[in-house]
């Protein structure tokens, strides 16, 4: 039983020193091609949308979390194996080097991956097999002395694995984009945001604005892509009649612009809290439009971000008037690194998968005949309108209320339409109207609230939303996939002792 323990750890200390050696040469090759994280993109680019929404479902904005401890679990899993079937013929060895093989696969196959990103999964798997030989070999004999070496050579690789781990991810450019985000200044916009009015925030429901610590986070990447601005370029080609490349400076030069922009993304459930409202700095996307000459048949801006994730943006919402920006600041601050710095698209009325691109970097001009985005390819529809909805911020569910006055208060969103209406319903009564707070921009959410008088007893609190074109919300209970959930958000409590 010793013995067998033994070689646990000695697999488990083994992948430690495998992954602190793919970290260390990821960061001389590309940060992305850390076999941990190339591995780990590969797991979410093919988790089926079920799933994935699954996950998002109960985790929300903790999905990345959870993807990190089921992948770590697997590793662990993986590495004591190998610890007890290492033996004369190597099994563990081999089973080490197979890992290494796929994640060197794993890399090479990343949007952004080349021939060299197979180095830090070859060079992570010969660390892992050196180690685990040389653990395993120690873990044979029983006596005294025999086990403090054992334990003594694993506390000396345990230590150096986790020295190595930290070196490469301090080589990671992460420091140098943080330091350069702390001292980067906002400019000036040159078309500033009218003030907020006075009664814009409801008690009761969340804030107007959301903060950027509070501000919904959904995407794929499970490292933050890290750009600086001498190096981010955005390349815009395809469909247009003067290709060009943007640079920092070239952007800055343009006259800002600050707007309210509510987004939202698809995988919100009904009622469900992935949307947020922030105050963005940036420069309007339609005159880089038309600075390239844009084709008379190209309907479909296809933009990538730095780590190849791709968004499919229909053109005539890109140049209908509406502040659609390539935005550097967010609620007064540069964008923060999770949040796109340093520059995100921001679209009002769409969905974040067809249009919020963060770290992006090119933009091809093409049809939605001949190319395909990200999730388009994965069953998703491919425009992404944001659908009318609202959500019950307070009361919450199972909540026990008093009787008499109570206040039912929320928020409600359809981007750029803006909301008309919002109606409560008590149990199967009537439709009553909710009263609304003053309406900032078609583009932003609004909020509400009604007050209830609550008789004692279980009561189920529905509410629901018209908006500009007097469309009214629909009861129709559908799920995420493949264009936005629908349906009424709902609220039970007991009134009463």
């Amino acid at each position: 039983m010793q013995h067998a323990a033994r070689r646990i750890i000695a697999g488990l200390i083994a992948a430690g020193a495998a992954l602190a050696a793919g970290q260390l040469a990821a960061a001389a090759i590309a940060p992305d091609s850390a076999p941990f994280y190339a591995v780990g993109n590969t797991v979410v680019d093919h988790t089926p949308a079920a799933v994935r929404e699954w996950v998002i479902g109960v985790f929300g904005t903790s999905d990345k979390a959870v993807l990190f401890t089921c992948l770590s679990a697997f590793i662990a899993l993986l590495a004591a194996t190998a610890g007890l079937v290492e033996g004369k013929r190597r099994y563990g060895s081999i089973l080490i080097g197979m890992l290494g093989v796929f994640g060197a696969f794993a890399a090479a196959s990343r949007p952004t991956g080349e021939f060299t990103w197979i180095w830090p999964s070859v060079i992570a798997a010969a660390a892992g097999v050196l180690v685990l030989r040389a653990l395993v070999n120690r873990a044979r004999d029983h006596d005294a002395p025999d086990r403090r070496t054992f334990f003594g050579a694993a506390a000396l690789f345990a230590i150096g694995s986790a020295g190595v781990y930290w070196l490469g991810s301090r080589w990671s450019k992460g420091d140098v984009v943080a330091e350069e985000r702390r001292e980067a200044t906002v400019p000036a916009p040159v078309a500033p945001a009218p003030p907020l009015p006075d009664g814009i925030n409801v008690k009761g429901a969340v804030p107007y604005i959301t903060s950027n610590a509070d501000f919904y986070r959904i995407d794929t990447a499970l490292r933050v892509p890290q750009v600086t601005t001498a190096e981010w370029q955005l390349n815009i080609h395809g469909m247009v009649d003067r290709p060009r490349t943007l640079t920092w400076a070239d952007l800055n030069a343009m006259a800002a612009t600050e707007r309210a922009v509510t987004l939202t993304c698809v995988s919100n459930e009904i009622g469900g809290d992935l949307i947020g409202n922030a105050m963005w700095t940036g420069f309007p996307i339609k005159p880089i439009l038309e600075s390239v000459g844009v084709h008379a048949d190209a309907d479909m801006l296809l933009s990538k971000s730095a780590d190849g994730w791709t968004a499919g943006t229909p053109l005539e919402v890109l140049t209908d008037g509406r502040d659609a920006i390539l935005a550097i600041a967010m609620n007064g601050t540069p964008l923060p690194v999770e949040h796109g710095y340093p520059v995100r698209q921001v679209v009002p009325g769409l969905y974040g998968y067809v249009s919020a691109t963060k770290w992006v970097v090119d933009w091809e001009i093409t049809r939605f005949d001949k190319a395909d985005a990200y999730w388009t390819v994965r069953g998703w529809s491919a425009r992404g309108p944001i659908k009318t909805g609202c959500r019950i911020d307070t009361p919450q569910t199972g909540r026990r209320l008093d009787t008499g006055t109570q206040i039912v208060a929320g928020t409600a969103w359809a981007q750029h339409r803006g909301i008309t209406k919002v109606e409560v319903r008590v149990d199967d009564g009537p439709w009553q109207p909710a009263r609304l707070a003053p309406e900032y921009s078609v583009d932003t959410w609004r909020q509400w609230w009604f007050g209830w008088q609550a008789t004692p007893g279980e009561h189920i609190i529905t509410a629901r939303a018209t908006d500009g074109t007097g469309s009214v919300q629909t009861d129709q209970i559908a799920s995420p996939v493949p264009d936005g959930a629908t349906g009424y958000p709902k609220r039970l409590v007991t009134v009463g002792a």
